[in-house]
């Protein structure tokens, strides 16, 4: 059964990681994506190796793994939009498409009159959805933005990694790229309500996503801490800044996550854990009073936890009902069974590699289940196809182009 959104048709002029994720999103969805990139380099992505695609001989192929995380699903397509022929390609394209995904600097492609309101002109319709470090407006619009500055500007920075009087203590990013990831997700939720507006208006829209606004905004419960104390959040490690015991602790083989949320779980934690008077304690009778008096508790918890490996933890708090884990790296997460059933990690189809590895979505459709059928592109690998069967260009037309490097 095809995607949910089997009759939309996006047009990808992004790279990197904010607009690519959007894209293989609404690849995942069904979405025909038609991926934009620069003949003979493509997007910056393909070159951030190693690790490299193996191809059936065993060699580095040249793809790179991050390309392989953000592009399942799309076609490649290469033109040169410095030139006016590739130009009024991208105007074709985007005539016959729904959607048009750009991560350009601000007024860039206007200057190609590739902007909003140009191809507004020729398709009213079409939601135009730009990202940019900081958005269209405001004092800083020019600036680039990365992923990783922006983490330190928009706050993230400040409330992520141990205390500075901690050993090890600072400010750390996080191990992904969040910024970008979020701002894909933000821009993909965007895109669609903007589809369903346009069922009732008929007309399309500009959005304008910004990697700031976005850090800004999913800061949560964080931002609602300053906003209402007026005291900043600090760092705090892996502490929780409104809930304890809500960390990890050391357990006699490595480490454990306990994320006691409430006063009934912390008293059978304490029982399992052979100190039942301390959840008696006034100091540690309810959240408030925990949280207030946070250092005592850790010493009180850590040395119980500490006689325990992380397993026999497991064992002994999942059945009472106490939220507890593991931190596990990635092969550990791949090999764990609820992850195996759940299929996050499948293989694709792939003309060097023979196949590459995947990782799933995590939507889960009753009725229109995703369905995976394109491993990540090849650079230029459909635009022969693209301009045969989208634009109705000839054999002796795309031959013209290519020779004069247009694709």
């Amino acid at each position: 059964m095809a995607g949910p959104l089997q009759d939309i048709r996006v047009l990808d002029l992004s790279r990197i990681l904010a607009g690519p994720w959007a894209g293989q999103l609404f690849a995942d969805l069904g979405a025909e994506v038609i991926k934009v990139e620069r003949p003979g380099k493509g997007d910056d992505t393909r070159g951030w190796g190693p690790p490299w695609v193996k191809d059936r001989a065993g060699r580095d192929s040249g793809e790179a793994a991050y390309f392989l995380c953000a592009n399942r699903g799309k076609k490649s397509i290469t033109i040169d939009i410095a030139r006016p022929q590739g130009q009024q390609l991208v105007r074709e394209l985007a005539a016959a498409s729904d959607v048009l995904l750009e991560n350009y600097k601000v007024g860039d492609l206007a200057r190609y009159r590739l902007g909003y309101d140009d191809l507004r002109a020729l398709n009213p319709r079409i939601v135009y959805c730009s990202i940019t470090g900081f958005g269209q407006t405001g004092p800083y619009r020019e600036r680039a933005g990365y992923d990783f500055m922006i983490q330190g500007m928009g706050g993230l920075m400040s409330i992520t990694g141990e205390r500075d009087d901690a050993p090890g203590g600072g400010p750390q990013k996080a191990g992904v790229a969040i910024a970008d990831l979020m701002t894909g997700m933000y821009a993909t939720v965007a895109v669609l309500s903007a589809l369903w507006e346009r069922n009732s208006s008929g007309a399309g829209q500009h959005i304008d996503m910004a990697l700031l606004d976005t850090q800004v905004g999913w800061l949560a419960n964080q931002n609602l801490n300053f906003l209402v104390s007026g005291e900043p959040p600090r760092r705090m490690g892996n502490a929780h800044p409104n809930i304890t015991p809500y960390q990890t602790f050391a357990t006699a083989d490595g480490y454990m996550i306990l994320a006691v949320g409430n006063d009934a779980q912390f008293a059978r934690f304490c029982e399992a854990a052979g100190i039942g008077a301390t959840a008696a304690d006034p100091r540690f009778k309810d959240n408030a009073a925990r949280v207030a008096n946070r250092e005592a508790l850790e010493q009180v918890i850590a040395p119980a936890v500490k006689q325990r490996t992380t397993a026999q933890w497991i064992a002994t708090l999942e059945p009472l009902g106490v939220p507890c884990g593991p931190i596990n790296r990635l092969d550990q997460v791949f090999d764990d069974p609820q992850v195996k059933h759940r299929g996050m990690r499948f293989d694709l189809p792939h003309p060097l590699a023979g196949s590459v590895p995947q990782v799933a979505n995590p939507i889960r459709y009753s009725r229109t289940p995703l369905a995976y059928d394109r491993a990540p592109p090849l650079l230029g690998q459909h635009t022969d196809e693209v301009l045969r069967e989208l634009l109705d260009k000839n054999e002796s037309e795309i031959a013209a182009l290519r020779a004069a490097g247009v694709i």
